[in-house]
């Protein structure tokens, strides 16, 4: 069995180098092939000697997902879904914006959380993926895009782990392939421009403080235990005073001096003034338990098995405004990709479910949450 490249980052390729009795330079410019050309054929490699190039071509390869399908909305985003094996498949977007261009890249298959606003969850969790899974998607991506668009320039200036799956839980495949797209001989993507998202997974948020600080996003959704604890179950272990604690730990070591609180708008769920209210007092410096962050309010993109619906567009700007007029930066998330379920909470994916989700999720809709009247 060959080994894959595309699960290295520099120094484990370094290493696997120096095993076949090359010095680390190769390694270098081996790595530089694969991520920054999109090489996939030792053979063009050039610069390589002959007598590595032979090596490699008996004992590793550069291979990438198998593309399923692709779809490109009408605002020029596109998803890919990609086959993963075993009858499980994943998806990534790719949102391109005036000023930059943002790959939304998944880290497993499924999602053990099981939050109720997102299909990830609903549709279950199979495994988490390899780092070279992981990069494979940035990898196809960069390189697909170039092609199309006829340009040698890099095309994705930023990635984020939103896509299918919890990253803090896949942790030891997750760091690697952020490290690759550090890497200035890989993407070379700022330490601000690679976000990962967690529902907040506090030991590992921790870890990843200390080991590859990130942009970190916060999945919050609520401003409460109670009704935190039935919007993403994760709250049950790690509630919110714990996460607001690991939050202020990590902006220690953060690129950016802010952390980002997601937060799904749902109807008569977690929309009303005074769960704004609630919000301020939690983040706000002045009541002794503050965080700097910022908000990222999110319209809920409805599907049939959530049992919930989007919240008006006057009500999530109305709720933005308090907010803002308390002094905490908002932005309301503009909806992208919705026609080809691109979306944010929308990536499903195709997913052999190990953890029983859909009876889990039924058994979880009969606590009704009522709208505030």
């Amino acid at each position: 069995m060959t080994t894959n490249l595309l699960d290295f980052d520099l120094d484990a390729l370094i290493a696997y180098c120096e095993r076949l009795g090359e010095k680390r330079f190769r390694a270098t410019q081996l790595f530089r092939w694969i991520h920054q050309r999109g090489a996939k054929d030792f053979v063009a490699m050039t610069d390589l000697a002959k007598s590595l190039r032979d090596k490699l071509q008996a004992c590793a390869r550069i291979e990438g997902l198998p593309v399923i399908s692709e779809h490109v909305s009408t605002d020029g985003t596109i998803k890919w879904l990609f086959d993963v094996g075993d009858g499980n498949a994943v998806e990534s977007v790719f949102i391109p914006e005036d000023d930059r261009g943002t790959l939304c890249i998944s880290s497993q298959a499924g999602c053990a959380v099981g939050c109720r606003f997102c299909s990830t969850g609903h549709q279950g969790f199979s495994r988490n993926l390899t780092s070279g899974e992981i990069v494979a998607q940035l990898w196809f991506a960069e390189h697909a895009l170039r092609a199309r668009l006829q340009t040698s320039e890099r095309v994705i200036s930023n990635v984020v782990m939103m896509g299918m799956g919890e990253p803090l839980q896949n942790y030891a495949a997750l760091v690697p392939a952020l490290r690759v797209m550090l890497d200035d001989h890989g993407y070379g993507l700022s330490r601000r421009r690679v976000t990962v998202s967690t529902s907040g997974v506090v030991p590992m948020m921790d870890r990843l403080a200390q080991d590859c600080p990130v942009a970190l996003a916060v999945s919050l959704h609520a401003p409460n235990d109670a009704l935190r604890d039935n919007l993403v179950p994760l709250n049950k272990k790690y509630p919110i005073q714990e996460l607001l604690e690991a939050c202020n730990r990590y902006l220690e070591h953060a690129p950016r001096d802010f952390i980002t609180f997601e937060y799904c708008m749902l109807d008569g769920v977690n929309d009303q003034p005074e769960h704004a209210q609630q919000l301020i007092e939690l983040v706000q410096p002045a009541r002794g338990r503050g965080v700097h962050c910022k908000f990222n309010l999110i319209p809920f993109n409805p599907f049939p098995a959530s049992g919930l619906t989007r919240s008006p567009q006057n009500r999530v700007m109305a709720f933005a405004k308090l907010l803002s007029d308390a002094g905490i930066v908002t932005t309301v998330r503009k909806t992208r990709g919705d026609d080809i379920d691109a979306a944010c909470g929308q990536l499903a994916g195709d997913v052999k479910d190990r953890t029983r989700a859909a009876e889990r999720m039924a058994k979880q809709r009969t606590i009704v949450l009522k709208p505030i009247t």
